[in-house]
């Protein structure tokens, strides 16, 4: 059965009047009989009881008519899936993220894409670290990110979103929590916490590296897999940990963060995506970010 034959057949069942259905089809009788008559012998029933006054749905076409009409709806159904998708009003977004700092962002984009187009749907991964997040949107398994990073890598396009400074967390009984800014060099005595080496993460780097500037390594007593699990180990007083301060900012009240004194330390959290996408609903994801997550200096 083509399309044609079943929007012929639902018009002359509802009409149950051959020229009417013919005039709302924009087309001659003729044709339409025709048709009807392909889709009778297509289906080897017939589908209507004619005389030349009247016209009624035979048993088959009363049988056939129910499904015919779902037939059309579903067409009419897939026709506006195509086209709210080409348009960029339907679709899926594949967004990594890591920190909680990244998770407040995250929802704040989500839930405005959402008021703006809720025919975009996103599926959120939450522990994305930088590297892995830019080899994700390379091979095309993620189609956004917030990630850190010092120079853009080749067919990746973003924008700066937060900056984000470099502090130590101590508890808040720690002989440094009163203190409004640190040394690196002050903390060489000093037990870490750190993120462990994979997923390869740029606020590992960025503790290792201030260390080894300042001078010493870093005596790390214990490797975390997030950033909750290292507050939780600072607060319990198995040592400190360097970390940014949007990081810092959802550790706790038993957690203390001290700026650390490194102005050129400071970093930007980027909205990173493939420079080359084609993705209609992604595009207005990254048009909604503009107002939400407005790029920083």
């Amino acid at each position: 059965m083509e399309l044609n034959q079943i929007r012929a057949f639902v018009a002359v069942a509802e009409e149950l009047h051959f020229g009417r259905a013919a005039e709302r089809l924009g087309m001659a009788q003729p044709p339409l009989s025709r048709t009807i008559r392909a889709l009778e012998t297509e289906l080897d029933a017939s589908l209507f009881h004619r005389t030349t006054r009247t016209v009624a749905l035979s048993p088959a076409g009363s049988a056939l008519f129910e499904p015919a009409k779902h037939m059309l709806a579903t067409q009419r159904a897939a026709l506006e899936s195509v086209h709210r998708s080409s348009t960029g009003r339907m679709g899926q977004v594949r967004f990594g993220y890591s920190h909680p700092s990244s998770r407040d962002l995250a929802a704040a984009l989500v839930a405005a894409s959402q008021r703006h187009s809720p025919g975009i749907s996103f599926h959120l991964e939450s522990r994305v670290y930088a590297d892995e997040g830019l080899e994700r949107i390379m091979d095309g398994s993620l189609d956004l990110a917030l990630v850190r990073w010092r120079e853009r890598p080749p067919l990746i396009a973003g924008r700066p979103v937060q900056i984000e400074r470099p502090c130590v967390a101590v508890p808040r009984d720690h002989r440094l929590a009163g203190r409004t800014s640190v040394n690196v060099d002050e903390l060489r005595d000093e037990r870490f916490v750190f993120l462990p080496s994979r997923p390869n993460s740029n606020l590992r780097e960025t503790s290792m590296r201030l260390c080894l500037d300042a001078g010493f390594s870093p005596k790390v007593v214990q490797e975390a897999p997030d950033s909750q699990s290292i507050a939780a180990l600072v607060a319990a007083g198995m040592g400190v940990a360097i970390t940014f301060d949007s990081v810092a900012a959802g550790y706790g009240s038993d957690v203390t963060a001290v700026p650390v004194n490194a102005p050129t330390e400071s970093t930007k959290l980027y909205l990173a995506y493939r420079l080359d996408h084609q993705d209609a609903a992604l595009e207005t994801v990254l048009d909604i970010a503009e107002a939400v997550l407005p790029t920083v200096r």
